[in-house]
């Protein structure tokens, strides 16, 4: 047995840290033994200054377009933003895209992250992912807007599930958002990712999608006929109603299994009514960073909360944001919601995500049993909250 302790520890089984918290856990795999508050500070042999905390869940990557860092221009919106994901995804070489998936995995469970949920539209990053420490459940992103093409793309989505499946991943299709296909591979896609259990969907991501939705019209839906794609029909209603709409034609509501929303930039009230009344294990993946890299805008955090969403925490990708760093995200949302308390804003970033990709009783809190992995957040303020220079390093 081994013991450390910290100025504050989050559990996250229970509100607010402890202040002089200590964690006993199994040096041979991790497991936490046991928590309290250390009765002097100073006798214990091993204490850090900063907040202890369980290891991170990433609940939103892109992991395979880690060679895309700093090449993106900020702030062109979403019809602007593919623009530069069609010109310069693929200007590296395979050689060198996997070896910055390599950097940026090793690189995020130093940091800390346990579990991610990770993104896939090929191959490139399953040896990574086989051959980390880090749990992760990979969403493989289905694409199309021609309604004639859907059976072959999702026998070709199912032959990369296969392949994953061999490196011993766990994985299955997914569909990517309303604007990139057509609505009878909406359905396909989500069709499988439903047997899965697990879905993940970019929704709501910019005030631009909601544009074509509504109306059928602005940069994205331009963006879209320019290329000479089918566009998704102009519903006169938010996005998500439409997605809503093509899972019907899955099974009849009530969803009963883990669906992850992505982004919801602009979620309504009357969209959260929905998602409430339709899905009983929803879940939100807060991408502040990314958000404000692509739109300038943020997700209606308050309104989430109050309606009882579930929330999670994303870094999104290395086009879209400037590192794959949790402590960055999170320290963006306490500047951004500072009503919000950091154990609140932790559950997020720790537990909400484990429960998300089906790890809740293994991660995600400092529990007697669980193996979460216990990180260090340092250069922190004098009552534990994130600054500007905070950063994170795993423990165990």
């Amino acid at each position: 047995m081994k013991r450390i302790a910290a100025e504050f520890l989050y559990t996250l089984d229970r509100p607010g840290p402890i202040k002089d918290g200590y964690v006993e856990y199994d040096e041979k795999d991790g497991t936490v033994l046991g928590v309290g508050e250390c009765e002097d500070p100073g006798a214990e042999s091993v204490f850090y200054k900063g907040v202890l905390v369980p290891g991170f869940v990433n609940s939103h990557c892109h992991v395979e377009l880690s060679h895309l860092q700093g090449k993106f221009v900020k702030k062109t919106g979403m019809a602007g933003f593919i623009d530069q994901i069609n010109a310069l995804r693929d200007s590296s070489d395979r050689d060198s895209r996997m070896s910055c998936i390599r950097g940026w995995m090793d690189r995020m469970w130093k940091q800390g992250v346990s579990a991610m949920a990770d993104i896939s539209n090929g191959d490139e990053s399953f040896q990574s992912k086989a051959s980390s420490p880090m749990y992760t459940r990979t969403f493989l992103e289905v694409f199309g807007s021609e309604p004639q093409d859907c059976a072959a793309v999702m026998d070709s989505v199912r032959s990369l599930q296969k392949k994953a499946l061999e490196y011993g991943l766990d994985a299955a299709p997914t569909p990517h958002a309303c604007y990139t296909m057509s609505p009878e591979l909406v359905t396909a896609a989500s069709a499988d990712a439903l047997a899965s259990g697990f879905l993940s969907y970019h929704s709501q991501e910019s005030p631009e999608e909601e544009q074509m939705m509504i109306s059928g019209e602005g940069p994205l839906y331009e963006n879209r006929k320019r290329l000479g794609m089918n566009t998704p029909p102009v519903t006169g209603r938010p996005s998500l109603f439409y997605f809503l709409d093509r899972l019907e034609k899955v099974h009849p509501a009530p969803f009963r299994e883990h669906i992850l929303l992505v982004h919801e930039v602009c979620m309504t009230e009357d969209v959260a009514d929905a998602v409430n009344a339709a899905m009983e294990h929803a879940y939100i993946a807060l991408c502040p960073l990314s958000n404000i890299f692509i739109h300038g805008q943020l997700p209606p955090v308050e309104m989430m909360r109050r309606k009882g969403l579930r929330l999670t925490v994303g870094t999104d990708s290395l086009s879209s944001n400037d590192t794959l760093d949790m402590v960055k995200e999170m320290y963006c949302l306490q500047n951004a919601f500072p009503d919000v308390s950091l154990g609140e804003i932790l559950t997020w970033a720790c537990l909400n995500g484990a429960s998300f990709i089906g790890k809740k009783s293994e991660l995600g809190s400092v529990v007697r049993g669980k193996r979460p992995g216990l990180v260090l957040i340092e250069n922190t303020s004098a009552d534990g909250l994130l600054t500007a220079e905070s950063t994170s390093r795993r423990i165990i």
